[in-house]
């Protein structure tokens, strides 16, 4: 992901990051499918969406530590 849309990842709910998250997940799990029946020619394209799974994540857990913070 390019930074303005982790900022805009920032900016959302996190029940919108939530669904987005099983979107990505959806995606990883097709795409590792058409890798294996050799449909897919960017190899790379797994990688980047585990980034994208991975950085989703850790978005959601920090507005759930701040949330925590601020009660």
């Amino acid at each position: 992901m390019k930074k303005k849309d982790l900022t805009d990842l920032r900016n959302k709910k996190i029940n919108e990051l939530e669904k987005l998250l099983s979107k990505k997940r959806n995606e990883l799990i097709n795409t590792y499918a058409k890798i294996k029946a050799g449909q897919e020619k960017n190899l790379k394209k797994a990688k980047n969406i585990r980034r994208d799974v991975a950085q989703i994540l850790t978005i959601i857990r920090e507005k759930e530590l701040l949330k925590k913070e601020t009660k």
